[in-house]
Formats: structure tokens, sequence, C-alpha cells
């Protein structure tokens, strides 16, 4: 039996559970396309620009049970793509780039797209595999999918050179994956057995197992909380049993916004240090043991390293090269969330903890702090703007429990953070540590591509949107429903914001007027807009009903960014704080200087 590189490559990607690539065809990579068009289980999906597509491979992984996967040509295709797969990159997203490669059969130089692409991306994939015989084709595949998903999660590239792909050679009997039982993405990761966590570090700890050390310090604990990132999205039903039977409050970061439910009466908020809400701020205010699950301490998480932690700090991470970076551990637990807290729960049940405490106090006074905050937002309605706080308000109210929101990176990132409560896992994505604008669009349309009966709502700022918006043909493409809000403020805001308040000044963050329809218009989506406040109740059905009909719509949303978010107040002044004390009163009284005389 003789069969293509190109069969071989698609006959790989079937047994991986891919059902969506990303990508355009070319010179280099047609014979993977043509067979892609022959699979009965995977949809190859053009896209506008391979940087938009790497956004969409790593939506795809986020909230779908396949990994994400690209399917380009070498050189621009991948210098096109480094944007999306530096974002999965440094926030642990698993993708498999499948690109092609020059000849390598015919001795010449200098072909079209010939570049060694191992250099330019050494330091922002796992692994790079260069495939250079037929017969190893689909075994890198698989290898390259186990190593994409194994320990922490993240992009790997397979490089497949046109002659392997466009000649025929003799296989025997194709390899099955090992250990694939269904398309789900639960059966299609290796079974970890089940390990004794070691006891690694710690006064106190000697020989003691690391878990029995753990709950000893949980349940010494007056005050202890939870701290929870992306890492533990898949340990929700755990999370919440711990914080149950403790009594603990939980705060997340922006990455594991979803990561625990915001309807659960311990959850507190976004952080809980300066960058956070008064829920989060007082409810951790006396925390003396912290149990940190699937989180690194970086620089978002961290409110630049503003957060404070209690020193019996118990940190839990997939990837043992995150502890004591940024915080010393008293406790470190290298293994997977889920594991990991069951065992915790075994040992916490065991010791008596079978029943959740009462924390009716704890519960009633984040619950005030809750809508007191809320209610901040919620004084007066404008008849000039839209209010950030009146349309999350009204756009919860609008969406059910399973419905996904996907924002960019931007002002409105933390304002969907703090404003929009999140109840299902995996249900929120933002673009974090990488922090890539243009990814809000691209993702939103790959999400309702794997989630075509969940709702789907993309938030923008106006910055972010110039950069992929006109992807939004493909959602007509595949008559998708999508809706996505822009938030029009003729400003870069975040960064405006962060140049105003200490400089008065706004400098090369002034965008031009961008014609939000024409741009509506080109993509065949529907447009509406929101005005002001007494706007947001009837746009916003008028744009389900669209989106229940399988039209796309594009809201341009007069937003009022005049009040800034916590994160954004708190981080100036953390940064502020560490300055030299000359430099701060220099930068002060310029400050003030210009805030006075303009």
């Amino acid at each position: 039996m003789k069969k293509s590189g190109g069969y071989l490559t698609v006959y790989a990607l079937e047994q991986i559970g891919v059902k969506k690539t990303f990508g355009i065809p070319g010179v280099h990579n047609t014979e993977i396309y043509d067979s892609l068009n022959s699979s009965a289980h995977i949809e190859p999906i053009l896209v506008t620009h391979e940087g938009a597509g790497a956004f969409m491979a790593d939506a795809v992984s986020r909230t779908s049970n396949s990994i994400g996967t690209m399917v380009i040509v070498p050189a621009a295709g991948m210098t096109h793509a480094l944007s999306g797969i530096g974002e999965a990159y440094l926030d642990g997203i698993p993708m498999l780039i499948i690109s092609g490669g020059t000849r390598r059969d015919t001795g010449k130089s200098y072909q079209l797209h010939q570049l060694d692409m191992g250099k330019i991306l050494d330091g922002i994939i796992k692994k790079y595999y260069l495939v250079k015989r037929h017969e190893d084709i689909i075994p890198s595949i698989f290898s390259a999918y186990q190593m994409a998903m194994e320990g922490e999660p993240g992009p790997v590239f397979v490089e497949i050179p046109v002659e392997l792909q466009l000649f025929h050679e003799d296989v025997g009997a194709l390899p099955k994956f090992p250990g694939l039982k269904t398309r789900e993405f639960v059966d299609i990761i290796p079974e970890k057995k089940e390990k004794e966590f070691l006891a690694v570090a710690g006064d106190g700890v000697g020989e003691k197992s690391t878990i029995q050390a753990t709950v000893n310090l949980l349940l010494n604990a007056k005050n202890p909380g939870l701290y929870l990132g992306w890492g533990a999205v898949d340990a929700f039903e755990e999370s919440k049993k711990i914080a149950e039977l403790l009594g603990a409050p939980v705060a997340t970061t922006l990455q594991g916004l979803s990561s625990f439910p915001a309807n659960h009466p311990l959850h507190t908020s976004l952080g809980f240090g300066p960058t956070a809400t008064p829920a989060g701020r007082n409810a951790f205010e006396t925390c003396d043991c912290l149990l940190a699950v699937g989180v690194r301490f970086s620089e978002l998480a961290t409110g630049s390293y503003g957060l404070k932690t209690p020193e019996n700090l118990i940190h839990v991470d997939i990837n043992s090269e995150v502890f004591n970076k940024n915080y010393n551990a008293r406790i470190t637990i290298e293994g997977d969330s889920k594991q990991v807290l069951q065992a915790i729960i075994k040992e916490l049940e065991l010791h008596g903890r079978k029943e959740p405490v009462d924390y009716s106090v704890l519960a009633n006074s984040i619950k005030k702090d809750k809508d007191e905050y809320q209610q901040s937002w919620l004084k007066k309605a404008s008849e000039q703007v839209v209010s950030p706080g009146f349309f999350f308000n009204a756009l919860r109210n609008s969406l059910n429990d399973e419905a996904f929101i996907v924002t960019d990176d931007g002002n409105h990132t933390f304002l969907t953070a703090e404003l929009f409560p999140i109840y299902k896992p995996r249900h929120f994505i933002s673009p974090t540590d990488f922090n890539c604008m243009g990814y809000g669009v691209p993702a939103a349309i790959a999400t309702k591509l794997m989630n075509k009966t969940n709702q789907v709502v993309g938030i923008v700022g106006d910055g972010a949107f110039m950069m992929t918006g006109l992807e939004m043909i493909t959602a007509f493409t595949h008559q998708l429903g999508l809706i996505i809000f822009v938030f029009h403020d003729g400003e870069l805001g975040q960064i405006s914001q962060f140049q105003e308040i200490p400089l008065n000044r706004k400098t090369a963050t002034i965008i031009g007027e961008i014609n939000i329809k024409g741009v509506a218009d080109a993509v065949r989506a529907k447009y509406l807009q929101i005005l002001n406040d007494v706007d947001i109740n009837g746009v916003l059905n008028e744009a389900l009903e669209f989106s229940q009909k399988k039209e796309n719509v594009i809201v341009d949303v007069n937003i009022d960014y005049s009040r800034k978010t916590f994160l954004t107040t708190g981080v100036v002044k953390t940064n502020l704080s560490r300055f030299p004390i000359s430099e701060k009163i220099r930068m002060l009284l310029r400050a003030g200087k210009r805030h006075i005389l303009g």
C-alpha cells in the first residue's frame, strides 16, 4: 500500500482528535490541504492572516476538547503566526503547528520560503520537529501531540518538506494513536498513575508526605485562602470542595478567571492585593495560609508584584520551574492540579473535615462588598455615554450561564474581569502573559466554531479591533452568529490611562476615527450601536436575535472609560511606591504641575 505524505499527515491528525485546522494553503502545503479536503473528521478553516489563525488555534485548545492546530506555509506563514504561538507558549496552552517545508531532495539553494525556522522558533515553542523520512511523519505528529500536552502544555512545531508530502511510498499497517478511546479530550490525554507526593520543602516537614504537611498547615491556619490560576481550571469541583471544607475565600488570576464560579459564596475577585476589588482585599486581609494552584505569580497575576502572600504559602503547579521564582513557598507540590487537590481532599476528610465549616459570616461579608462595588457602578444612567456598570450588568442578565466570553488586551479586559461574573470553567478566555492585542476577534470566532450551540460574545477595544477585525469575514463564511462588542473610545484606552494618570499626556495613543459600520458592511455583519445607557437593553436583545438566526453582529459601544479599574490604579500606585524617594518626588511634582498648568 502506497500513501503520500499529505495523506499520512492528515491520518495522524485524525488519530489525535483534531477537528479543525487553521491556516492558508500555499505551494509548500497544498498536498496536505488536498488530503484535508478528503477527511471525514477534520475541517480546514481558511483565515485571512496566520496571526489570526494562531489565535484561533489557541482558543480551540482553551474552550474545547480538541487541540488547536495550524497548517501553514513555511517562512512567512510561520512569522505571521508567531504572536499566537507566543501567546500559547507563555500562557501554557497546547498547540500543534504543521508547516510545509522547502524541498530537500533537489540540492538547490535560495528556494522560495527557504529559512531555518528552528532558529527563529527557539524559545517560543516546546519542541521543533523536522521530518526527514516518509515513515517518520505519523510518529513525529504523535510525539509532537504528546509533547504539546504533557507537563505544562505549549505549542509544538512540525515541519514536513514538500517532497515527503508529494511522493508516495510503501507503508505497512497504519498505527493507531496509543490510548485513544474516543475523540473526547479527556480520553486522549494519557492517564497519569496515582503517585505519592514527596516532601520537598518547609520547616518541620521532614519525612512527612507533602500532602499531609499541606493539610496540617491548612487546618492549623485561622484564615486560609485559595488563589487559582488557569492551571486549576479543570479542578473546578475539587477547588469548590476544599474551599467549603475550610471555609476559605477564593480569588483567581485573570487567566484563571473561570477556575472558580463567581456565583459561589466564597468567590471574591480577580486577585486579592492592592489591585483587587474590596471583596478580595477584605477577605484576604488576615489570610495566614494560602493554597495557590496553577498560578505562576507573574506580573499580571500579582499586580506588578504588589501582591503580599503569607509565610505559609503552598504552591501547586505542574511545572516545577515556577516555584520560588517571585514568591517563596513553604511547601511546593509538582503535579496535575486535579490529582493534587483530590489527594488534599482525601487527607482533609481523614482528619475530620467531611462537611463544610460554617462560613456564613465570611460569605455575607463577601456578598456585601460585592453588592456595594457593583452598585457604585450603577448610580445614575447616562444619556451621553455607555457606563461599564450598566453595560455589563445588562449583558450578564441577557446571557445564559453557558455563554463564552472572549476578550482582547486592553482596558475592556479588566472591566470585564471586575464587572462580569463567570460561572463555568473555560468560559472566559483572554490573552495574558504574552498580552497580545488582536486576540479577541479570531479567538471568539474559533470558540464559536467549536461551541456552535453556545452563546459566544467577544469584547474588544477599538485598537485591537483594527488589528484583526476583518477576520469577521471568516465568521460570515461559516454563518456563526457571533456577537462582537467594540468598546469605541478612539484611544488605546489602557495605555492612555497609564499615561494620563502620572503624565497628563497621551502620546501616540489616540487612534484614527474608524468607521466601524464600514467594517461591519465589509465583512457582511449586522451593525448595531449603543450610544448611551438608555440604548443598552434594546440593542442587546436585537443582537441576540440576529445571533440566533446565525447572523454575525458587530456592536459599536460608545464606552465611558473615565472611571479606572482597581487594576489600573493599583498598578500605578504599586510601581510608584518602589521608586527612589527623589524620583518619586520629581514625578509627583511633574504630574501635579501638568495637571494644574496643562
